[in-house]
């Protein structure tokens, strides 16, 4: 007997997923980068010269970069609802402490202890991205849940600002914290693996899975001490494919970390602006990001979906974005604010365009090594959260800023260099590549 009932339509429960993801990026760059909107009153306060102030910048990066390949490690091993709620809870206690230091040491190492428990993150968010969706929706999804960083700075570093100017910066680390504290819950009662949530049907489940979403990696993963096989790590590091991600990503996240750190020291010490409404200004470089980075995945997506090759469909954006980046040098010839704030803004959009670099690391990497591949993938970048904001404070010690900007800007172009002669043809790597 024919079945007349029509098949049932794929729920979209991956997209409440993502949502979850998005909130936690929000999350995760507030404490990051409240330093940064301390930074002119905390450096004045506990009296820290450019080159300390550097080095407070850079505390975060010292252990998140470091950790990254760990972190790897246990997001292949663990998964991500306890993980991400231990994350979100200890960073964001790290955080609330912030709020009671009273010297370099305390709160040089408080920010160690933030990038320590942040460390897994990103690596969790690719994990879920690829367990949860298809390759053809992937650079989309990407964009959507980093797009978190850029939307939340943007709307909210006025916020930030304001919270400062009334309950110090004392009130802001504390403030942030709480926020993370609080999430962290809501994570645990609410985030599921696509096997384990009772709202995705098997329409979903089938579509998910026949478009490349890996969400039974777990089945097929090797054990913990397979994953830590010298082998393993030595694979994720001869490839000249991904050497040329990792060299493209630490290009990409300087520009992100010039943004996350010294920005808002930059206008307000180097170009005179005041506090308040700096944190305005300030909000004009993270909206143009998120822009370049929402439409560089949509339209990679679009151009996958259009039968255009992999390379030149995930490549091309992020090429084009890295030479815009340069463009951070013209603000070295100018005085006005506005072309000031419009070349910030435009080499930041050129860099969001490049942060959908991410989806290499779901099309690249050995498919019981994604964990892995993204721990390496994300310490190479975040190399940058170290080397970026000390270079940055020698640079500018004697007054002059000029130099850091030339610094970022030639960066982005040795970014696009990696992409345009390292990065080949798009295909996972294995045994022997």
């Amino acid at each position: 007997m024919i079945s007349l009932t029509p098949p049932a339509k794929p729920t979209r429960v991956r997209y409440a997923m993502l949502s979850l993801v998005f909130v936690n990026v929000v999350i995760n760059y507030l404490d990051r980068s409240n330093i940064s909107v301390a930074g002119p009153m905390l450096s004045k306060d506990l009296n820290l010269s450019s080159v300390e102030l550097g080095y407070i910048f850079s505390a975060f990066g010292w252990t998140y970069a470091l950790l990254q390949i760990p972190g790897g490690l246990i997001a292949d091993r663990f998964g991500p609802r306890i993980l991400y709620a231990f994350c979100l809870i200890t960073w964001s206690l790290a955080t609330v402490g912030q709020g009671f230091v009273r010297g370099f040491s305390a709160l040089f190492a408080l920010r160690l202890a933030t990038g320590t428990f942040e460390a897994p993150s990103y690596p969790i968010n690719n994990r879920i991205v690829t367990s949860w969706f298809p390759e053809g929706e992937r650079a989309s999804a990407i964009a959507l849940y980093v797009s978190g960083q850029f939307i939340g700075l943007a709307f909210l570093t006025p916020v930030l600002v304001t919270v400062q100017y009334y309950a110090g910066w004392q009130g802001l680390f504390i403030g942030t914290g709480i926020i993370g504290l609080v999430w962290g819950i809501v994570w645990y009662l609410f985030y599921r693996d696509p096997l384990d949530h009772s709202g995705v049907n098997e329409a979903e489940l089938s579509y998910i899975e026949e478009g490349g979403g890996l969400f039974r990696a777990k089945e097929q993963t090797t054990t913990q001490a397979t994953i830590w096989r010298w082998s393993n790590i030595k694979q994720v590091f001869s490839s000249r494919t991904l050497w040329g991600v990792y060299i493209g990503q630490f290009a990409v996240n300087s520009m992100l970390w010039f943004f996350l750190t010294w920005f808002p020291t930059y206008l307000v010490q180097y170009r005179g602006l005041d506090f308040i409404k700096s944190g305005y200004l300030a909000s004009v470089p993270f909206l143009a990001a998120c822009a370049g980075l929402l439409l560089s995945g949509f339209i990679s997506d679009r151009l996958v979906r259009q039968g255009k090759s992999v390379s030149m469909a995930r490549k091309g954006p992020i090429i084009i974005g890295m030479l815009l980046s340069v463009s951070i040098i013209g603000a070295n010839y100018s005085n006005d604010t506005v072309f000031i704030i419009f070349f910030l803004a435009l080499a930041f959009f050129g860099s969001g365009m490049a942060l959908i670099s991410w989806v290499f690391v779901s099309l690249l990497s050995p498919k019981h090594l994604i964990g892995l591949t993204g721990g390496i993938f994300n310490f190479m970048g975040n190399l940058a959260s170290i080397v970026v904001p000390i270079v940055i404070g020698y640079l500018a010690k004697e007054g002059d800023f000029k130099p850091a900007l030339v610094f970022i800007g030639t960066l982005g172009f040795v970014g696009a260099c990696s992409y345009i002669f390292l990065v080949g043809k798009i295909e996972r790597v294995t045994a022997g590549k």
